[in-house]
């Protein structure tokens, strides 16, 4: 069974999302999973991840500016977060997967043309998926049509599902939390 396959079982059958709206997070296959408050699978969709692998922020890396954080920092951290609509330093609407760490879920934005956001959403393989800081960047039309109405309306769970551990290991974490 798929590392997603595992983990949406374990949701649906612990019911760990406590009701809410709930994503999963493929950093492997840079994919995005959305999912209703009742467990039903409402979409997916490919998605941008922080440039550097890894399963944790570094430590105080949401107080520090951006042109301070090193190549190797930006990790999109993995585990369970409690999701939260709010706003960005631009008023966008976005959703907060770890305040603390700065770490957000939002339209992708090609405002930099040299970073090919657009068209590395477009490609075949998730290969090219890594840029961001450490946010994960999802196609406007995806986040508005399902982002927006279920995440972006109040409060869900967001599971990141990591790539340097088994995912067995999130499980267990989230079982004594």
């Amino acid at each position: 069974m798929s590392d997603v396959g595992q983990v949406t079982d374990w949701i649906r059958t612990t019911g760990d999302h406590q009701a809410q709206a709930f994503a999963i997070i493929d950093k492997k296959a840079a994919m995005l999973h959305v999912f209703d408050a009742a467990g039903a699978l409402r979409g997916s969709s490919p998605v941008l991840l922080g440039l550097a692998v890894g399963d944790d922020s570094v430590p105080g890396i949401g107080e520090r500016k951006m042109a301070d954080i090193r190549l190797g920092e930006r990790t999109t951290p993995a585990g369970r977060f409690a999701s939260e609509p709010g706003r960005n330093l631009q008023n966008d609407d976005i959703v907060w997967i770890d305040y603390d760490a700065a770490v957000s879920m939002h339209r992708v934005r090609s405002s930099n043309k040299a970073d090919r956001r657009l068209e590395r959403l477009a490609t075949p393989t998730p290969h090219d998926n890594r840029i961001s800081y450490g946010c994960v960047n999802v196609p406007a039309a995806f986040y508005d049509a399902l982002i927006k109405p279920s995440l972006g309306a109040g409060p869900g769970v967001i599971y990141v599902l990591p790539e340097t551990r088994p995912v067995g290991t999130m499980l267990k974490s989230a079982k004594s939390s």
